[in-house]
Parts: C-alpha cells; structure tokens; sequence
C-alpha cells in the first residue's frame, strides 16, 4: 500500500504582499500588522481562514516565516497559521527547535492560539508568542478553539515563553468579523 506525500504549499500570492527582506520589525504593533494583514488577504484571496501568524528573530527584527491558515485549501485539520509558520521556520533554519537553531524568535499571531497550536509552543523553540484578537473573540464568531487550561500564559511563562496579549486587538478582531460577514467557512465550529 502507498501513502500520498504530505506537503504544504504557501499560495503563490504571499510573495506579493510579503515585505522586502530587508525590511525589519522591532516593534510589536509592527510585527502585528504584517500578520492581521497575511489574514485579511487569505480572506480576500479566499485561500483559507481569518488567521494569520509569522516567526520573528528578536535580534534582528527580521521576518523568518510567514504562515497562513490552509486548513481549507489543503484539506488539514493542523494546517493552522501558527503551525504553518512554525514548520516553515524550522524547515528554513533546519532545526525543529528554533531556540536550538540559535534563534531567540516570537511567534506572532492574529488571534491567541487555539488548544492544538497551544499544545505545539514549548517545543517549537519560541521565546515569546505576541497575540492579537482573543480567543474569546474566535469563538464568538463561531470558532471551536477546543479546551485549553483557563490560566494557560502562565503555564507557557513557566516554561520560558514570555505572552503578549491584545496587541492591535481591534484590528485583529476586524479581521475575525469581516470572514463572518463574508460568509466564511467555520470549518471546527461547534454544532
């Protein structure tokens, strides 16, 4: 019996809006703008859900990976934007830990982590995980964001993952609203 190969494909348009290499992010809301962006474009480009997250080197303030959520298009429960672009990182620097790689990064995401992503943090290598809209708000459009641990940033801080919350969370929610408008598909919803 043969199985298919399991491959992800970032649509080709995320070159277009992707800014220049060159191009560094030291601030937060900077960093939070790139990704509320990545998600309100695979909305336009109707390529998948209302999230989107990337991987930031601290240091530099430089863009490592972008990633989308593709659950949709590639037909995969885990294709999730803060996996996306965590599989993209490690596949990039060669390390499935990017702290291991030599890279203090942050995982900057449109909307906290749902259980699965949240499940994935301590092993990626991550020093900080930067959020935008709440889960609250995921859910309030519709979105099941499974069961996760009431106090889990401070489980993440105890494993040396500093947490950032609300940050552009306006915008952020934004995007959430705009994909329910539109009609999007909540694809975990509950019911």
């Amino acid at each position: 019996m043969s199985f298919p190969s399991i491959n992800l494909t970032l649509p080709s348009w995320l070159g277009e809006i992707l800014p220049s290499p060159e191009q560094l992010f030291h601030t937060a809301e900077s960093r939070m703008a790139l990704v509320i962006e990545l998600a309100a474009a695979n909305i336009r480009q109707g390529t998948g859900g209302p999230f989107g997250a990337a991987v930031f080197d601290l240091d530099s303030g430089r863009l490592l990976a972008p990633g989308l959520n593709l659950v949709t298009a590639a037909s995969c429960s885990v294709a999730h934007a803060e996996l996306v672009a965590l599989m993209t990182a490690q596949r990039l620097v060669g390390n499935f830990s990017l702290a291991a790689a030599g890279f203090n990064v942050e995982l900057t995401s449109s909307t906290e982590p749902c259980a699965m992503c949240l499940g994935a943090l301590p092993w990626a290598g991550i020093k900080q995980l930067s959020c935008g809209a709440r889960d609250s708000d995921a859910r309030a459009i519709g979105f099941d964001e499974g069961d996760k641990p009431p106090h889990w940033p401070v489980l993440l801080e105890k494993r040396g993952i500093r947490v950032v919350r609300d940050i552009c969370r306006p915008q952020a929610v934004a995007v959430l609203e705009q994909y329910r408008r539109q009609g999007g598909e909540i694809y975990n919803g509950k019911g």
